[in-house]
């Protein structure tokens, strides 16, 4: 086991580095959307989910994100 260890030691280190990463931003992203912060940066222009589509239920611009119950097809 030790030289199978030390053998592969490198693997282990980077992946244990990219579990903290991951962990790390997916934190983030509980944290940002408990504090009501949007992924909509407040304009329609450069909101991919104001298309035309509805899905952002005409919050652009406000800086809060509204959960739709519609399901895309």
């Amino acid at each position: 086991m030790f030289a199978w260890l030390t053998a592969n030691w490198i693997n282990i280190a980077l992946v244990a580095v990219i579990a903290l990463v991951v962990t790390l931003l997916i934190r983030s992203m509980i944290r940002d959307k408990k504090a009501g912060k949007s992924s909509c940066g407040g304009s329609c222009s450069s909101c991919g989910a104001c298309a035309g589509c509805g899905s952002c239920g005409g919050s652009c611009g406000t800086g809060k994100a509204v959960q739709t119950s519609a399901k895309r097809n």
